[in-house]
Protein backbone atom coordinates (compact mmCIF):
# COMPACT_ATOMS: atom_id res chain seq x y z
CA UNK A 1 0.00 0.00 0.00
CA UNK A 2 1.14 3.33 -0.20
CA UNK A 3 2.34 5.47 2.33
CA UNK A 4 1.10 8.74 3.86
CA UNK A 5 1.89 11.29 6.28
CA UNK A 6 0.04 13.86 7.74
CA UNK A 7 0.23 17.40 8.14
CA UNK A 8 -0.61 19.52 10.98
CA UNK A 9 -3.75 21.14 9.11
CA UNK A 10 -4.87 17.49 8.49
CA UNK A 11 -3.80 17.34 4.76
CA UNK A 12 -2.84 13.94 3.87
CA UNK A 13 0.49 13.72 2.05
CA UNK A 14 1.54 10.20 -0.03
CA UNK A 15 4.88 8.63 -0.63
CA UNK A 16 5.91 7.85 -3.99
CA UNK A 17 4.01 4.35 -4.59
CA UNK A 18 0.28 3.48 -5.43
CA UNK A 19 -1.47 0.59 -3.79
CA UNK A 20 0.45 -2.59 -3.99
CA UNK A 21 -1.85 -3.39 -7.34
CA UNK A 22 -1.36 -0.39 -9.09
CA UNK A 23 1.64 1.59 -11.34
CA UNK A 24 4.17 3.41 -9.70
CA UNK A 25 3.31 7.12 -9.06
CA UNK A 26 6.38 9.37 -9.30
CA UNK A 27 6.77 12.38 -6.78
CA UNK A 28 5.16 13.37 -3.53
CA UNK A 29 1.15 13.53 -4.16
CA UNK A 30 -1.44 15.43 -1.50
CA UNK A 31 -4.80 14.30 -0.98
CA UNK A 32 -7.12 16.96 -1.12
CA UNK A 33 -8.29 17.88 2.46
CA UNK A 34 -12.25 17.60 1.75
CA UNK A 35 -12.73 16.33 -1.89
CA UNK A 36 -11.26 13.09 -0.97
CA UNK A 37 -14.27 10.73 0.19
CA UNK A 38 -13.17 7.23 1.94
CA UNK A 39 -16.36 5.71 -0.38
CA UNK A 40 -15.39 7.20 -3.59
CA UNK A 41 -15.15 5.01 -6.80
CA UNK A 42 -12.51 6.51 -8.70
CA UNK A 43 -9.53 9.01 -8.38
CA UNK A 44 -8.82 11.79 -10.27
CA UNK A 45 -4.76 13.18 -10.07
CA UNK A 46 -4.84 16.87 -11.18
CA UNK A 47 -0.35 17.89 -10.78
CA UNK A 48 0.25 16.92 -7.35
CA UNK A 49 -2.98 16.56 -6.06
CA UNK A 50 -5.48 13.55 -5.54
CA UNK A 51 -9.53 13.84 -5.11
CA UNK A 52 -11.37 10.30 -4.50
CA UNK A 53 -14.72 11.06 -5.80
CA UNK A 54 -17.59 9.22 -7.37
CA UNK A 55 -17.96 8.30 -11.15
CA UNK A 56 -22.12 8.31 -10.96
CA UNK A 57 -21.80 11.97 -9.95
CA UNK A 58 -19.31 13.04 -12.82
CA UNK A 59 -20.93 10.57 -14.99
CA UNK A 60 -24.47 12.52 -13.88
CA UNK A 61 -23.37 16.02 -14.47
CA UNK A 62 -20.84 15.41 -17.79
CA UNK A 63 -21.21 14.11 -21.11
CA UNK A 64 -17.43 13.60 -20.73
CA UNK A 65 -17.12 11.65 -18.03
CA UNK A 66 -21.00 9.75 -18.89
CA UNK A 67 -19.04 8.48 -22.25
CA UNK A 68 -15.99 7.66 -20.87
CA UNK A 69 -17.39 5.44 -18.14
CA UNK A 70 -19.71 3.97 -20.23
CA UNK A 71 -16.45 1.79 -21.92
CA UNK A 72 -15.79 -1.21 -19.75
CA UNK A 73 -13.24 -0.40 -17.04
CA UNK A 74 -10.62 -2.35 -16.07
CA UNK A 75 -11.15 -4.10 -12.26
CA UNK A 76 -8.60 -2.22 -9.61
CA UNK A 77 -8.33 -5.48 -7.39
CA UNK A 78 -7.80 -7.89 -10.52
CA UNK A 79 -5.37 -5.81 -12.18
CA UNK A 80 -2.73 -6.69 -14.19
CA UNK A 81 -0.47 -3.81 -13.38
CA UNK A 82 -1.15 -2.12 -16.79
CA UNK A 83 -3.81 0.33 -15.05
CA UNK A 84 -2.80 3.15 -12.34
CA UNK A 85 -4.95 2.53 -9.86
CA UNK A 86 -4.68 4.22 -5.82
CA UNK A 87 -6.68 3.37 -2.95
CA UNK A 88 -8.68 0.32 -4.81
CA UNK A 89 -9.63 2.66 -7.17
CA UNK A 90 -8.60 3.51 -11.28
CA UNK A 91 -6.38 6.56 -11.04
CA UNK A 92 -6.90 8.73 -13.63
CA UNK A 93 -4.59 11.61 -14.45
CA UNK A 94 -5.73 14.90 -15.88
CA UNK A 95 -4.10 17.73 -17.51
CA UNK A 96 -5.29 20.66 -15.39
CA UNK A 97 -4.30 23.07 -12.96
CA UNK A 98 -5.37 21.57 -9.44
CA UNK A 99 -7.09 24.38 -8.35
CA UNK A 100 -9.36 24.56 -11.21
CA UNK A 101 -10.59 20.90 -10.96
CA UNK A 102 -11.04 21.28 -6.99
CA UNK A 103 -13.46 24.59 -8.18
CA UNK A 104 -15.02 22.55 -10.73
CA UNK A 105 -15.64 19.68 -8.12
CA UNK A 106 -16.85 21.39 -5.57
CA UNK A 107 -19.50 23.28 -8.06
CA UNK A 108 -20.56 19.66 -8.98
CA UNK A 109 -21.08 18.67 -5.76
CA UNK A 110 -22.33 21.38 -3.52
CA UNK A 111 -23.83 23.74 -6.70
CA UNK A 112 -21.88 26.94 -7.97
CA UNK A 113 -21.20 29.58 -4.79
CA UNK A 114 -21.10 32.41 -6.31
CA UNK A 115 -20.64 35.95 -4.53
CA UNK A 116 -19.76 39.19 -6.16
CA UNK A 117 -18.20 38.61 -9.27
CA UNK A 118 -15.25 40.44 -8.30
CA UNK A 119 -11.50 39.74 -9.17
CA UNK A 120 -11.01 37.51 -5.78
CA UNK A 121 -13.77 35.70 -7.00
CA UNK A 122 -12.78 35.45 -10.52
CA UNK A 123 -10.00 32.21 -10.25
CA UNK A 124 -12.69 30.36 -9.19
CA UNK A 125 -15.42 31.64 -11.96
CA UNK A 126 -12.52 31.33 -14.64
CA UNK A 127 -11.57 27.39 -13.18
CA UNK A 128 -15.42 26.34 -13.46
CA UNK A 129 -15.65 27.74 -16.86
CA UNK A 130 -12.63 26.39 -18.03
CA UNK A 131 -13.34 23.06 -16.89
CA UNK A 132 -17.00 22.62 -17.38
CA UNK A 133 -16.41 23.81 -21.30
CA UNK A 134 -13.59 21.34 -21.43
CA UNK A 135 -15.93 18.01 -19.78
CA UNK A 136 -19.30 18.77 -21.14
CA UNK A 137 -20.98 19.97 -18.28
CA UNK A 138 -23.54 22.27 -19.75
CA UNK A 139 -25.71 23.31 -16.91
CA UNK A 140 -22.88 24.07 -14.95
CA UNK A 141 -21.48 26.01 -18.23
CA UNK A 142 -24.24 28.30 -19.00
CA UNK A 143 -24.94 29.26 -15.17
CA UNK A 144 -21.07 30.50 -15.12
CA UNK A 145 -21.69 32.77 -18.23
CA UNK A 146 -24.72 33.95 -16.94
CA UNK A 147 -22.75 34.83 -13.41
CA UNK A 148 -19.98 36.37 -15.80
CA UNK A 149 -22.27 38.34 -17.71
CA UNK A 150 -23.15 40.60 -14.61
CA UNK A 151 -20.34 42.09 -14.69
CA UNK A 152 -19.69 41.95 -18.34
CA UNK A 153 -22.96 42.38 -20.06
CA UNK A 154 -24.46 42.46 -23.18
CA UNK A 155 -26.98 45.47 -22.49
CA UNK A 156 -26.76 49.10 -21.90
CA UNK A 157 -28.80 48.51 -18.87
CA UNK A 158 -26.32 45.83 -17.42
CA UNK A 159 -23.38 47.58 -18.02
CA UNK A 160 -24.90 50.85 -16.17
CA UNK A 161 -25.59 48.37 -12.87
CA UNK A 162 -22.07 47.43 -13.27
CA UNK A 163 -20.57 50.80 -13.06
CA UNK A 164 -23.27 51.49 -10.71
CA UNK A 165 -21.79 49.37 -8.48
CA UNK A 166 -18.30 49.75 -8.85
CA UNK A 167 -19.01 53.57 -7.81
CA UNK A 168 -20.28 52.22 -4.60
CA UNK A 169 -17.72 50.09 -3.98
CA UNK A 170 -14.92 52.87 -4.21
CA UNK A 171 -17.41 55.01 -1.92
CA UNK A 172 -17.81 52.37 0.77
CA UNK A 173 -14.06 51.09 0.49
CA UNK A 174 -11.91 54.17 -0.69
CA UNK A 175 -10.49 52.05 -3.44
CA UNK A 176 -10.43 53.02 -7.24
CA UNK A 177 -13.47 51.17 -8.99
CA UNK A 178 -11.14 49.60 -11.51
CA UNK A 179 -10.00 47.28 -8.30
CA UNK A 180 -13.24 45.78 -8.08
CA UNK A 181 -13.31 43.43 -11.17
CA UNK A 182 -10.87 41.37 -12.98
CA UNK A 183 -8.32 42.49 -15.47
CA UNK A 184 -10.51 43.17 -18.71
CA UNK A 185 -7.32 41.35 -20.26
CA UNK A 186 -7.56 37.84 -18.43
CA UNK A 187 -11.91 38.33 -19.31
CA UNK A 188 -10.64 38.16 -22.58
CA UNK A 189 -8.41 35.60 -22.99
CA UNK A 190 -11.00 33.44 -20.86
CA UNK A 191 -13.83 34.20 -23.32
CA UNK A 192 -11.27 33.39 -26.20
CA UNK A 193 -10.56 30.21 -24.85
CA UNK A 194 -13.78 28.61 -24.08
CA UNK A 195 -15.96 30.00 -26.80
CA UNK A 196 -17.52 32.74 -24.42
CA UNK A 197 -18.21 35.62 -27.12
CA UNK A 198 -20.65 37.54 -24.96
CA UNK A 199 -18.25 38.65 -22.69
CA UNK A 200 -15.97 40.54 -25.70
CA UNK A 201 -17.41 43.53 -26.16
CA UNK A 202 -17.95 44.69 -22.61
CA UNK A 203 -14.56 43.43 -21.91
CA UNK A 204 -12.90 45.20 -25.15
CA UNK A 205 -14.09 48.29 -23.96
CA UNK A 206 -13.28 48.73 -20.72
CA UNK A 207 -9.85 47.68 -21.71
CA UNK A 208 -10.30 50.48 -24.16
CA UNK A 209 -10.77 53.12 -21.73
CA UNK A 210 -7.32 52.45 -20.01
CA UNK A 211 -4.12 54.48 -21.63
CA UNK A 212 -1.71 52.41 -23.50
CA UNK A 213 1.12 52.87 -20.71
CA UNK A 214 -1.41 51.47 -18.44
CA UNK A 215 -1.56 48.39 -20.64
CA UNK A 216 2.12 48.28 -21.19
CA UNK A 217 3.67 49.09 -18.53
CA UNK A 218 1.35 49.12 -15.25
CA UNK A 219 2.86 49.76 -11.93
CA UNK A 220 2.47 47.36 -8.89
CA UNK A 221 -0.02 49.49 -7.47
CA UNK A 222 -2.42 49.38 -10.92
CA UNK A 223 -5.98 47.27 -11.64
CA UNK A 224 -3.95 46.04 -14.80
CA UNK A 225 -0.74 44.92 -13.25
CA UNK A 226 -0.47 41.41 -14.02
CA UNK A 227 -1.93 39.14 -11.65
CA UNK A 228 -2.10 35.39 -13.67
CA UNK A 229 -0.21 33.79 -17.02
CA UNK A 230 -3.40 35.42 -18.56
CA UNK A 231 -2.96 39.08 -18.52
CA UNK A 232 -0.93 39.13 -21.84
CA UNK A 233 -3.57 39.87 -25.41
CA UNK A 234 -2.95 38.25 -28.55
CA UNK A 235 -1.37 39.86 -31.28
CA UNK A 236 -4.82 39.80 -33.04
CA UNK A 237 -6.64 40.90 -29.65
CA UNK A 238 -4.39 43.83 -29.57
CA UNK A 239 -4.93 45.10 -33.20
CA UNK A 240 -8.53 44.99 -32.37
CA UNK A 241 -8.02 47.24 -29.35
CA UNK A 242 -6.10 49.69 -31.37
CA UNK A 243 -9.22 49.94 -33.77
CA UNK A 244 -11.31 50.10 -31.10
CA UNK A 245 -9.88 52.63 -29.54
CA UNK A 246 -9.90 55.03 -31.77
CA UNK A 247 -13.05 54.15 -32.89
CA UNK A 248 -13.87 55.52 -29.26
CA UNK A 249 -12.41 58.47 -29.53
CA UNK A 250 -13.56 59.61 -32.80
CA UNK A 251 -17.21 58.96 -31.28
CA UNK A 252 -16.98 61.17 -28.43
CA UNK A 253 -15.30 64.16 -30.82
CA UNK A 254 -18.05 64.00 -32.86
CA UNK A 255 -20.20 63.74 -30.27
CA UNK A 256 -19.44 67.09 -28.63
CA UNK A 257 -19.32 68.92 -31.82
CA UNK A 258 -22.81 67.38 -32.20
CA UNK A 259 -24.08 69.41 -29.37
CA UNK A 260 -23.51 72.94 -31.41
CA UNK A 261 -25.23 72.14 -34.41
CA UNK A 262 -29.42 70.69 -33.24
CA UNK A 263 -31.41 70.12 -35.90
CA UNK A 264 -33.36 72.68 -38.30
CA UNK A 265 -36.29 74.17 -36.73
CA UNK A 266 -36.05 71.64 -34.05
CA UNK A 267 -34.01 73.54 -31.20
CA UNK A 268 -34.92 70.72 -28.12
CA UNK A 269 -32.84 67.98 -29.56
CA UNK A 270 -29.29 69.73 -28.56
CA UNK A 271 -27.15 68.25 -25.53
CA UNK A 272 -24.89 69.73 -23.46
CA UNK A 273 -21.09 69.28 -21.63
CA UNK A 274 -19.81 68.36 -18.38
CA UNK A 275 -19.70 70.29 -14.55
CA UNK A 276 -18.08 72.83 -16.24
CA UNK A 277 -21.28 74.94 -16.96
CA UNK A 278 -23.94 77.60 -16.28
CA UNK A 279 -26.38 77.27 -13.77
CA UNK A 280 -29.46 78.31 -14.41
CA UNK A 281 -31.73 80.13 -12.22
CA UNK A 282 -35.00 77.66 -11.03
CA UNK A 283 -38.12 79.07 -12.97
CA UNK A 284 -41.13 78.16 -11.31
CA UNK A 285 -43.40 79.52 -13.55
CA UNK A 286 -42.37 77.16 -16.46
CA UNK A 287 -44.25 74.28 -14.88
CA UNK A 288 -46.96 73.16 -17.14
CA UNK A 289 -45.70 74.84 -20.26
CA UNK A 290 -44.92 72.83 -23.42
CA UNK A 291 -41.95 71.36 -24.46
CA UNK A 292 -40.73 74.48 -27.00
CA UNK A 293 -37.76 76.29 -26.53
CA UNK A 294 -37.98 80.10 -24.31
CA UNK A 295 -34.83 81.37 -25.32
CA UNK A 296 -33.45 79.78 -28.65
CA UNK A 297 -30.79 82.53 -28.88
CA UNK A 298 -29.94 82.17 -24.96
CA UNK A 299 -29.81 78.52 -25.79
CA UNK A 300 -27.45 78.53 -28.92
CA UNK A 301 -25.67 80.16 -26.87
CA UNK A 302 -25.12 78.09 -24.22
CA UNK A 303 -24.54 74.67 -26.40
CA UNK A 304 -22.06 76.67 -28.11
CA UNK A 305 -20.06 77.69 -24.70
CA UNK A 306 -20.83 74.18 -23.46
CA UNK A 307 -19.43 72.57 -26.76
CA UNK A 308 -16.22 74.95 -26.30
CA UNK A 309 -15.86 73.46 -22.60
CA UNK A 310 -16.32 69.81 -23.00
CA UNK A 311 -14.00 69.85 -25.99
CA UNK A 312 -11.50 72.01 -23.90
CA UNK A 313 -12.15 69.17 -20.72
CA UNK A 314 -11.69 66.08 -22.67
CA UNK A 315 -10.52 66.31 -25.98
CA UNK A 316 -7.41 69.01 -24.89
CA UNK A 317 -7.16 68.36 -21.15
CA UNK A 318 -7.97 64.79 -20.93
CA UNK A 319 -9.65 64.90 -18.22
CA UNK A 320 -11.90 61.76 -15.91
CA UNK A 321 -13.63 60.17 -18.44
CA UNK A 322 -11.96 61.01 -22.00
CA UNK A 323 -11.50 57.60 -22.82
CA UNK A 324 -14.65 57.02 -21.61
CA UNK A 325 -17.99 57.44 -24.64
CA UNK A 326 -20.53 56.22 -22.41
CA UNK A 327 -19.75 58.50 -19.64
CA UNK A 328 -18.98 61.45 -21.32
CA UNK A 329 -22.65 60.91 -23.03
CA UNK A 330 -24.00 60.28 -19.20
CA UNK A 331 -22.08 63.51 -18.48
CA UNK A 332 -23.29 65.75 -21.50
CA UNK A 333 -26.75 64.58 -20.98
CA UNK A 334 -26.83 66.33 -17.17
CA UNK A 335 -25.61 69.81 -18.17
CA UNK A 336 -28.38 71.45 -18.53
CA UNK A 337 -30.38 70.20 -15.85
CA UNK A 338 -34.48 70.44 -16.33
CA UNK A 339 -34.64 71.19 -12.39
CA UNK A 340 -32.93 74.25 -12.65
CA UNK A 341 -32.50 75.32 -16.65
CA UNK A 342 -34.48 78.30 -17.60
CA UNK A 343 -35.84 76.63 -20.76
CA UNK A 344 -37.20 73.17 -19.73
CA UNK A 345 -37.52 71.70 -23.07
CA UNK A 346 -33.99 72.11 -24.25
CA UNK A 347 -32.95 70.50 -20.82
CA UNK A 348 -35.36 67.32 -21.14
CA UNK A 349 -34.64 66.78 -24.70
CA UNK A 350 -30.67 66.75 -23.76
CA UNK A 351 -31.75 64.00 -21.77
CA UNK A 352 -33.40 62.50 -23.92
CA UNK A 353 -30.55 62.95 -26.96
CA UNK A 354 -27.44 61.22 -24.52
CA UNK A 355 -30.03 58.35 -23.89
CA UNK A 356 -30.45 58.13 -27.22
CA UNK A 357 -26.44 58.60 -28.06
CA UNK A 358 -25.53 55.98 -25.27
CA UNK A 359 -27.84 52.93 -26.64
CA UNK A 360 -26.55 54.01 -30.46
CA UNK A 361 -23.06 54.17 -29.10
CA UNK A 362 -23.88 50.51 -27.47
CA UNK A 363 -25.01 48.98 -30.40
CA UNK A 364 -21.60 50.31 -32.49
CA UNK A 365 -18.93 48.73 -29.89
CA UNK A 366 -18.40 45.04 -31.42
CA UNK A 367 -18.19 46.66 -34.66
CA UNK A 368 -15.40 49.25 -32.90
CA UNK A 369 -13.36 46.56 -31.87
CA UNK A 370 -14.12 44.24 -35.14
CA UNK A 371 -16.00 41.79 -32.66
CA UNK A 372 -18.74 41.28 -35.31
CA UNK A 373 -16.46 39.78 -38.46
CA UNK A 374 -14.22 36.93 -38.63
CA UNK A 375 -11.03 38.17 -37.24
CA UNK A 376 -7.68 38.03 -39.68
CA UNK A 377 -6.16 40.93 -37.50
CA UNK A 378 -2.57 39.94 -35.93
CA UNK A 379 -2.60 36.49 -38.25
Amino acid sequence: MSSTSQTEDGVQQCGNNSDSKGVAIEGELTRHPTLWFHDGSVVLRAQQTLFKVHISQLSRHSIFFRDMFSLPQPDPSNSTGSEPTYDGCLLLHLDDSAEDLAHLLNAVYDGPLFHDNDRKEFPMISGILRLSTKYFIDKLRRKTLEHLSLSWPSSLKGWDAREDKARIYEMETGIPKAFLYPSPIAVINLARENDAPSLLPAAFYDLSRYHYAQIFEPGEDDPLYPYSPHTSLSASDFAQLSLGKESATNFITSLIQSMGHPPANNMSSNHYPPSTMVTHRRNHSSKGKGEICISAAACRKDFTELVDLATQHYLFDREIGCTDPLYVAEELGQLKSAEFSECKACAKSLERWACRERERMWKLIPSWFRLDQPSKLGS
